[in-house]
């Protein structure tokens, strides 16, 4: 098969568009960065792509919250594109801000399938302040995700104001059982964060870190795979530099974000 189309979206505030697009070509894919007013003025721009991806930032500046100024110009604007999109063999992968946005416009957990109404949050940190860090994942191996498939544990970092994830006890109960959660923040030992800072950034309930749709082929995740996908971006990576020196061992070129935009590329081999 040819290579993958990915469209990025881009717009007033997001800074993150760049990397992601960058991300998805070294993994493989073709990919374009479009503005959100250029995919207003063309809807059927997405029937071209099979990846849909929402970058981080601060779209709109936050200004309402975020994400939600760009999920309500999808909902008055996009929403049967976005329907038409799903409903194709095609992936979604929302990162930080595009998390939130994927959350405000409904198409994650989407429990009782894509409805267009939010069934969860992601709001302020816990600390009610920005939070910028490397941190630990675990990777819930049992879930549907497309995207983490064959991935165990991750360390990547965090950029966010407003990545503290909540839902309604009943949604966070189909969610833990529907095992949508994709990533959990650990400590750096493994053992689970159980919501201590800074190992949970933000007090996400349940460590939730990423969750995805039954299908597993729309993720939203807060930290940033694109921020973490070569060796020398890692925070510790000078010292795993002379640990392998030491004991004679090669360097590797790529860290463990890349393996996100990898696996979507795959899917599609």
């Amino acid at each position: 098969m040819a290579k993958p189309r990915v469209i990025v979206l881009t717009g007033y505030g997001i800074n993150c568009d760049d990397e992601t697009a960058f991300a998805f070509r070294k993994a493989g894919a073709d990919a374009d960065i479009v503005h959100i007013n250029d995919l207003i003025a063309n809807r059927s721009l997405l029937d071209r792509y099979q990846v849909f991806a929402f970058p981080g930032g601060f779209s709109y500046g936050d200004d309402t919250g975020s994400g939600k100024a760009l999920a309500n110009r999808i909902k008055n604007n996009l929403m049967e594109e976005v329907r038409r999109f799903i409903d194709r063999d095609t992936l979604m992968l929302g990162i930080c801000n595009g998390f939130q946005v994927m959350v405000n416009i409904g198409v994650i957990p989407a429990l009782d399938g894509f409805t267009g109404e939010a069934e969860a949050a992601l709001e302020h940190n816990r600390t009610f302040r920005y939070q910028c860090r490397w941190v630990d994942l675990a990777v819930e191996t049992s879930s549907p995700s497309v995207f983490t498939r064959g991935l165990s544990r991750l360390h990547i970092p965090v950029a966010h104001g407003e990545g503290n994830f909540y839902a309604p006890a009943d949604t966070l109960r189909r969610v833990e059982e529907g095992r949508l959660v994709t990533m959990r923040y650990v400590k750096p030992d493994g053992k689970p964060a159980g919501g201590e800072f800074p190992h949970n950034p933000n007090g996400a309930m349940n460590d939730i870190a990423s969750i995805c749709d039954r299908s597993g082929r729309i993720m939203g995740m807060m930290p940033h795979p694109e921020r973490g996908m070569f060796f020398t971006q890692r925070d510790d990576w000078t010292n795993i530099r002379e640990l392998a020196i030491r004991e004679g061992t090669e360097m590797p070129e790529m860290s463990d974000g890349f393996a996100i935009f990898k696996n979507a590329v795959e899917y599609f081999s």
